[in-house]
């Protein structure tokens, strides 16, 4: 029986290990949760293993988490003490990680496969609700400090064909990521600025105007407010390169995000088992 085509995604993955806290923090992020939620439903059963490009993981080119079983990167700061000792107990797969440097290769684009990398929260904090059982194995794929569009949206060409194999492309990022200005009312606007360009650019644009647009996202409106780094929004790229020709759509949408912030993620491509409508890019 042959796997069915999985669609890709970009997860705005929230603040912290927030799925392993209680309270008002917490609270935050229970419309991100419920989207993770719908998310696995959708899927059904069809994801085998996740690929997951975290902008919390960055270097001089990409590396490849290989280890079969992955530890912990508790990459925060300010948190309760109990925090820096939680798991996410998913086994990694060095033959997926394998795959995975050699589809990029054969893309020109060369890895290092990484047995020692854990887990960060750009892919913990998704997976734990998501995925609540940690049992599908995960791979991480780090992105390349010099954040340059084009390149990231290579990287997901080349890793494409892991759609039809059973494995599951997960960008995570925020679409809105400025430290500073998430503290008080400042981000507000620039944030819903920046969102609806995202919405017209990865949900209504033609697929040849979606990847030009995302190549010169330094002219949306607000980009700079709402990434001072692009570290956040570069696993976009990814996701968007491996389904360039498909449709784009809204999974997680709020825009009263700490008191006024607006936050979105994506999918790109169709659901297992659902068909194209007529007039669908």
């Amino acid at each position: 029986m042959t796997n069915p085509r999985l669609p890709t995604y970009f997860v705005s993955h929230g603040g912290g290990p927030w799925p392993y806290m209680t309270g008002e923090f917490r609270n935050n992020f229970d419309k991100l949760e419920q989207s993770l939620v719908e998310m696995r439903a959708e899927l059904g059963d069809a994801p085998k293993a996740i690929l997951v490009i975290s902008g919390h993981w960055e270097g001089e080119g990409f590396a490849i988490s290989s280890g079969a079983k992955p530890g912990m990167v508790y990459d925060y700061s300010g948190f309760p003490e109990h925090l820096y000792h939680i798991t996410y107990g998913a086994p990694g797969s060095p033959e997926l990680a394998k795959r995975v440097q050699a589809l990029l290769r054969g893309g020109g684009i060369e890895t290092q496969l990484d047995p020692t990398r854990g887990f960060d929260h750009g892919t913990f904090s998704i997976m734990k609700p998501l995925y609540p059982a940690e049992d599908l194995p995960v791979v991480q794929l780090s992105i390349d400090a010099g954040y340059d569009p084009a390149l990231h949206l290579a990287v997901g060409r080349a890793l494409a064909p892991l759609r039809d194999e059973g494995v599951l492309i997960i960008g995570s990022g925020l679409s809105y990521h400025n430290l500073r200005d998430m503290r008080g009312t400042s981000g507000y606007e620039p944030s819903r600025r920046f969102d609806d360009w995202l919405q017209q650019t990865l949900v209504h644009a033609s697929p040849d105007a979606r990847a030009e647009q995302l190549l010169a996202w330094e002219q949306a409106p607000f980009a700079r407010a709402a990434h001072p780094r692009e570290d956040h929004l570069i696993p976009l790229m990814v996701a968007v390169g491996a389904a360039e020709d498909e449709p784009g759509a809204v999974t997680y949408h709020q825009t009263d995000f700490a008191g006024g912030l607006t936050a979105s993620s994506f999918r790109f491509g169709h659901p297992p088992g659902a068909a194209p409508t007529q007039g669908e890019m």
